[in-house]
């Protein structure tokens, strides 16, 4: 008998993956769950006695936990880094999360994995990190047995981060804040999910842990463009960009246009990450991919994008 899973923010660069890997276990059937037409239309074409869409809102409490009836866990990855004028950290990050505590609770799901991110911290004056902060504390106070992973930048999924390298890569000139001085420690999204999928299937793989999940190596974000580069054998030039200068600009950009790309975004995104990759990898199972043959699935998928 397959064992089910219940993925919310499925849609995503990181769910779509996750939605292939888990298929790609024979016992595994998952229900992806998705807010809209449009979303539903962005998930992969998977086999449909492995994979079934469930198109709730997460207002609609009824539905979610009849999404999750049956499943062995939920993983919540629906969340956002950028505000807009429609859409709250506190929308977002907070309620959403708070509507699948409710659901897994209501429909009897042993397991709950959060998909968090690095620094987040109920207290922190920034307000994306505090969101995932105050969400982490929904999950750990909601009396189901649950596993939070906090992640760096994705790569490996045709994400943002991948779009974001790739024109980097390609450039003949490359401006990147503070010079690209800031440590990143990115994660393939293919170790992340397997990682996800064995915490949602057993409710002993990393019960009741808040890990930090980071790939095998931490380096500045300027040398992370060049060794994607030398994949790619091609030769961008740094041009380091003042950034108080930056944040000032976008400052103003927040104040005359409203929530969109602000400091608060950059602090995120600049924020070093040097932490010890063995833990969580040992936690969840996981073995990690060298981190050029992320780089490598990275601009892969973004060349064929």
């Amino acid at each position: 008998m397959a064992q089910r899973i219940a993925v919310t923010g499925a849609n995503s660069a990181l769910g779509r993956v996750l939605l292939q890997r888990a298929v790609a276990r024979a016992d595994v059937e998952v229900v992806a769950i998705v807010r809209s037409e449009r979303a539903e239309a962005e998930l992969p074409a998977l086999p449909r006695d492995r994979m079934r869409t469930a198109r709730v809102d997460f207002r609609d409490a009824p539905g979610l936990r009849e999404a999750c009836a049956g499943a062995l866990g939920l993983i919540h990855l629906a969340g956002i880094l950028i505000e807009s004028r429609s859409t709250s950290y506190t929308e977002a990050n907070v309620e959403t999360a708070r509507a699948a505590v409710s659901a897994a609770r209501g429909s009897g799901v042993p397991k709950l994995v959060l998909v968090s991110a690095i620094g987040a911290d109920s207290r922190s004056t920034n307000p994306y990190w505090r969101s995932k902060g105050e969400a982490e504390a929904l999950v750990r106070e909601s009396g189901s047995d649950y596993t939070i992973v906090r992640c760096p930048l994705l790569l490996g999924c045709d994400g943002a981060g991948d779009r974001a390298l790739a024109r980097e890569v390609a450039a003949k000139i490359v401006p990147l804040p503070g010079g690209g001085a800031n440590l990143e420690q990115p994660l393939d999204a293919r170790d992340l999910s397997d990682g996800l999928l064995n915490a949602a299937l057993s409710r002993d793989c990393a019960r009741g842990l808040v890990l930090d999940a980071v790939g095998p190596e931490s380096l500045p974000l300027r040398e992370l463009v060049k060794r994607g580069a030398r994949l790619r054998k091609t030769y961008p030039i740094i041009l380091p960009v003042p950034i108080e200068l930056l944040r000032a600009i976008l400052a103003l950009r927040t104040r005359l246009l409203g929530p969109g790309f602000s400091p608060e975004v950059i602090d995120v995104m600049l924020a070093d990450t040097k932490l010890d990759p063995v833990p969580a990898a040992k936690a969840l199972g996981i073995a990690l991919r060298p981190l050029d043959e992320t780089l490598a699935q990275s601009l892969a998928l973004a060349s064929a994008a």
